[in-house]
């Protein structure tokens, strides 16, 4: 028997969803930006492997000479993403929702359990909860990365006013690799998360809509 079960309070789907416009205008902003000091490549030495946005990427997306269009943008969402943060989590350690994502002991092994099922190779299914060990090591981690964002950020954007803070990241440059870094991984994140809400299908989704998922109803042992 099916039955409509409440899975994510109000807070945490306005707070995902606002989230996720004003990371893509912050993303697509930061390469605006990175126009201006193209630096970052993969090789040995000097030679080039790859090339993270070759010269075709600016042109064909019109990214080039966009320099103070991308920084007003960055720098005016920058404080949306900021209170949109704090405000989630603000709400999950006062509603005590941390519970649910915070990863225990088991979270790990669990967490390879879940990948195994998803890739076909184990046929145990997943303890059914709220979230996952997978997803309680992958939020967790999210969460930390929007924190690095916004201390690598503050630390590139005012060096001087933040000399400290920006001496803990290592100084400048390494503030700058980190930011870009987290950056990667935000999209790196991006793309496995819409994997697996079409893998999982339109119930996961409509959770995060509606709050309320559809759930199959144990009978009752005799």
């Amino acid at each position: 028997m099916k039955k409509l079960e409440k899975k994510h309070p109000l807070a945490v789907r306005w707070c995902h969803w606002v989230n996720f416009p004003v990371l893509m205008v912050m993303i697509w902003s930061g390469l605006l930006i990175y126009w201006a000091n193209d630096v970052y490549w993969l090789g040995f030495r000097n030679h080039v492997w790859f090339k993270f946005f070759p010269d075709w990427v600016y042109t064909r997306f019109h990214l080039g000479h966009r320099l103070a269009e991308g920084m007003a943008w960055h720098f005016t969402f920058m404080w949306i993403f900021a209170l949109n943060g704090l405000l989630y989590t603000a709400y999950t350690a006062l509603s005590g929702e941390w519970r649910h994502i915070l990863p225990s002991r088991h979270s790990l092994a669990e967490a390879l359990h879940v990948v195994l099922y998803d890739l076909r190779l184990s046929r145990r299914h997943p303890p059914r909860r709220k979230f996952n060990g997978a997803q309680q090591l992958a939020y967790t981690t999210v969460i930390l990365m929007g924190a690095g964002s916004l201390l690598t950020g503050l630390a590139i954007y005012k060096p001087i006013q933040f000399a400290g803070l920006c001496a803990f990241l290592g100084g400048y440059p390494a503030a700058r690799l980190e930011h870009f870094v987290l950056t990667v991984g935000y999209v790196l994140f991006f793309l496995v998360h819409v994997a697996m809400v079409v893998r999982t299908g339109w119930n996961n989704f409509r959770a995060m809509l509606t709050g309320y998922e559809v759930v199959e109803e144990q009978p009752a042992p005799a």
